[in-house]
């Protein structure tokens, strides 16, 4: 059952360590972000879902190698954020992963809004771009890139879009579903702990897609989230266009390691015909701890788009 409810005042809330279902951490002005950076320090031994601190999957913090993720004010319909490194001053050097210096993802925290996006640098450390918070709601902000002579990182936020929230439940489990004529098979499941093979097929029109084109430096790009407390996970391509072993279509095959059992929502991204879609899915893996149930079992209706939620599209 949808729930409505009201979301006033506007809001980033930190999640000092990591949350409970819905996120932890004071909700304070954009202004003051850089004060309240957490203490790694003062991390449990465990998540909530089992996972040892020292593996944490991406997203849980705002601050992590002495690197924190800073809102900054910015005109309506725009969204602003720089990166503090770890001498407190922005950071302004970044390196090129999968064909750029910085995605900004987005999802509302019930799982029903997503998007991709690229934000542009300014000289001063600042990424802007087009609000990609598309709908009232409780949103998760990620940045996801890798400073010059640092590791990789994905830190995250939460952002409250307000206005009447219509809460909805995450979709059942489904191995395939359809966007914009396309449908897409999975095939695989992931397994808690360990590397799982999982390979989406792509057809239009009952015909297999064989000409994808490479978009982020793959023939397709796919994000994974944790139902609760959204941990990013980093699902990697098979192979890359070019390398004579990845074909463009229509099987794309990505290697997943999911931290722990449970509900995840993936989000394939795929170009073809010049325009970039997105395919939405709900695994389980392994078995679902108790009170995280997704809706009623069995495939996504045949002929809707399983993507078809507030804040879908990609820069």
């Amino acid at each position: 059952m949808r729930t409505v409810t009201k979301l006033a005042g506007f809001a980033v809330g930190l999640t000092a360590v990591f949350g409970a279902a819905y996120g932890v951490g004071r909700v304070v002005d954009p202004a003051p972000v850089a004060e309240s950076r957490p203490d790694a320090a003062a991390a449990p031994s465990a998540d909530e879902h089992g996972g040892a601190v020292d593996q944490l999957p991406g997203g849980l913090l705002v601050s992590e190698n002495g690197y924190t993720l800073e809102p900054v004010d910015a005109p309506a319909g725009e969204f602003a954020f720089r990166i503090a490194g770890p001498d407190g001053q922005p950071v302004t050097r970044y390196e090129v992963a999968h064909d750029k210096q910085m995605h900004l993802i987005v999802a509302r925290r019930d799982l029903s809004g997503f998007r991709h996006v690229h934000p542009e640098p300014a000289p001063d450390g600042t990424w802007r771009v087009d609000t990609p918070l598309a709908g009232p709601g409780q949103w998760r902000a990620f940045a996801d890139f890798t400073p010059t002579g640092g590791e990789p990182l994905t830190l995250g936020v939460d952002v409250t879009v307000p206005g009447e929230l219509t809460e909805r439940p995450l979709p059942a489990p489904a191995t395939s579903t359809t966007v914009d004529g396309y449908t897409v098979t999975l095939t695989g499941a992931p397994q808690p702990g360990r590397t799982s093979s999982l390979t989406l097929n792509i057809s239009r029109d009952g015909q297999p897609v064989s000409d994808l084109e490479p978009y982020l430096g793959a023939y397709g790009h796919l994000v994974a989230l944790r139902r609760g407390d959204l941990a990013y996970l980093h699902v990697h391509p098979d192979g890359t266009p070019g390398d004579g072993r990845a074909q463009p279509g229509p099987a794309v095959t990505f290697l997943a390691e999911v931290p722990s059992a449970g509900s995840y929502r993936l989000y394939l991204d795929f170009k073809h015909g010049g325009r970039v879609r997105t395919a939405e899915f709900t695994v389980v893996a392994g078995a679902a701890p108790a009170g995280d149930v997704s809706g009623p079992s069995g495939p996504a209706p045949t002929g809707t788009a399983d993507h078809g939620t507030p804040g879908h599209g990609h820069n």
